[in-house]
């Protein structure tokens, strides 16, 4: 009998949903690409058989199965499938001036909030207690809230510092709701009151889409007899285990380009250059900074919500391969929209009747693909379009590039046949092999992770501090997956805190692992 040692790695895109089958060594076995479906479940019950036939291997001998899924980042962005919440913030009497999910747009805070209170409750920075919580206050709260909510989410100030008040609010909902899940602000998202509590928000929301992603991906499993562990990637292209994304659903909303840009870094084993990622429907540009990608320093906003949890720093642009054309080759019009994945029913190189990016390449002789040729007529509007989508590239790279010195462009992804093989700004343009699945590829070959941030005070033992700080982060890497023995910090960053009464520094400390098995 052969070995269980192969590995699966999933990636749900806009239009394909992606899979790659590799060995215990990396090295890819079998590829597989199938058009999303409308409920993403039946695409990626669909790439699991086609996967299977093309490895020609047995179910037994899958061991791990990584998925990359935008179910969290459709529930947001379409308002469906969202829990019903319960938002507690402690933060009485300093932060009544702004309620809570102040700025939300108003069909999500319809879609999410079953109510939303300021209670009692104050930490300073250094960690001390200034306001006790008002566990009087926050019972009456959840008690008229009820069954009505499926979730809860709590956030304290300055939680990342102390998350004792928030602790204790979950305690209370324990003995009040009983086996509610609940969201807490200080092990979701970092400084900043509201963005933190925004994001927690979120994550509880999408407690019921985890679970329902989670069961649904275990039912295909089972379909096709693989007994494997299920993990997901997460928003800083490195996994977690099922259970912790059933905790942290909202650290896969940016799985995708980050998948893409562990894909690129593997692929071409550069750990420094600008990833394009050319899907259905846009172009994700990212940069990898020694191989994962670069975090973005702003508040990133999900669904008109500004949140502060980690997100690849990445520029999306409305240039797909399902883009649609339209206008004049004087005044072409790129999109924004797309086909999606039903690009191969409506592109004409498909027998379709609309025009589209796709159509556009073929034409100029950048891609080879189609059962029709593209029509002659067209070739002016074409022609504008692919030299419209260059000056879209070219800008975009300009816009995520760090200094003077180009570092080379990496295209991937199934539409990444639009990307010129000459780009401004950049030293080379490098399509590997297997670039259409790079986003499976990154996903199946990503490390285990675990973060930590907070602050810490210089005028203690700051070695200690920062001791504790590297334990808590590797501690949360072996809690999403990775090998105890072989974790390390791959990142640790300290900024000075000015105009405090205490010199104190903001610590962010990233370790990773490859996983167990491995």
């Amino acid at each position: 009998m052969r070995p269980a040692d192969l590995r699966i790695g999933i990636d749900v895109g806009g239009t394909n949903t992606d899979a790659v089958l590799l060995d215990r060594n990396a090295a890819r076995l079998a590829r597989a690409k199938t058009p999303t479906t409308p409920d993403v479940t039946a695409g990626i019950d669909d790439v699991l058989r086609l996967i299977l036939e093309r490895g020609a291997v047995a179910p037994e001998r899958i061991t791990h199965v990584m998925l990359g899924t935008t179910h969290a980042t459709n529930a947001v962005l379409e308002r469906r499938r969202l829990d019903p919440v319960a938002v507690l913030r402690i933060g009485g009497p300093a932060t009544h001036a702004i309620r809570p999910l102040f700025g939300w747009p108003e069909d999500v805070r319809a879609a999410v909030s079953v109510g939303e209170t300021i209670v009692d409750g104050c930490v300073e920075f250094d960690g001390r207690e200034t306001t006790p919580f008002d566990r009087d206050a926050a019972a009456r709260f959840l008690t008229s809230v009820g069954t009505s909510a499926r979730a809860v989410a709590i956030t304290a100030v300055f939680s990342p510092v102390s998350g004792a008040h928030e602790l204790a609010a979950r305690d209370l909902v324990r003995e009040v709701l009983g086996d509610v899940p609940v969201s807490l602000g200080h092990e979701v998202g970092s400084l900043g009151l509201i963005e933190r509590e925004n994001a927690t928000v979120l994550n509880a929301a999408l407690t019921g889409v985890a679970r329902e992603v989670g069961a649904a991906l275990e039912r295909a499993l089972q379909r096709h007899g693989i007994d494997a562990v299920v993990y997901f990637a997460q928003n800083d292209g490195t996994l977690m285990g099922l259970d912790y994304a059933m905790r942290y659903p909202v650290l896969t909303i940016g799985s995708g380009p980050a998948n893409s840009l562990r894909g690129a870094a593997y692929l071409t084993g550069v750990n420094d250059a600008i990833v394009a990622d050319v899907g259905g429907t846009s172009t994700d540009l990212g940069v990898l900074v020694g191989g994962f990608p670069r975090e973005s320093a702003a508040a990133v906003e999900i669904g008109g919500i500004r949140t502060n949890f980690r997100m690849p720093d990445v520029l999306s642009i409305a240039l797909g391969g399902g883009t649609l054309l339209a206008g004049t080759p004087e005044a072409v019009v790129l999109g924004p929209r797309s086909t999606g994945y039903e690009l191969t029913r409506r592109a004409l190189v498909f027998g379709g009747s609309e025009a589209t990016m796709t159509d556009a390449a073929v034409a100029v002789g950048r891609a080879s693909l189609g059962t029709h040729a593209a029509p002659r007529d067209m070739g002016a509007l074409f022609a504008a379009a692919v030299a419209a989508a260059d000056v879209l590239v070219a800008d975009g790279v300009d816009r995520m590039k760090v200094g003077r010195d180009p570092r080379p462009l990496v295209a991937v992804g199934g539409g990444s046949l639009l990307i010129a093989d000459s780009v401004p700004g950049v030293s080379e343009v490098l399509r590997p092999r297997d670039h259409d699945v790079a986003n499976a590829i990154g996903a199946a070959i990503a490390l285990a992770s675990g973060r930590w941030e907070g602050v810490i005070h210089l005028d203690g033992d700051r070695a200690a501090a920062l001791e504790t700080a590297r334990e808590r982060a590797c501690e949360r890497a072996i809690e999403a997956g990775a090998d105890p023995g072989r974790v390390e910090v791959v990142e640790l960053d300290e900024v000075p805190l000015a105009y405090l009464t205490r010199p104190a520094a903001r610590v962010t400390v990233k370790a990773a692992g490859p996983l167990g098995w491995l």
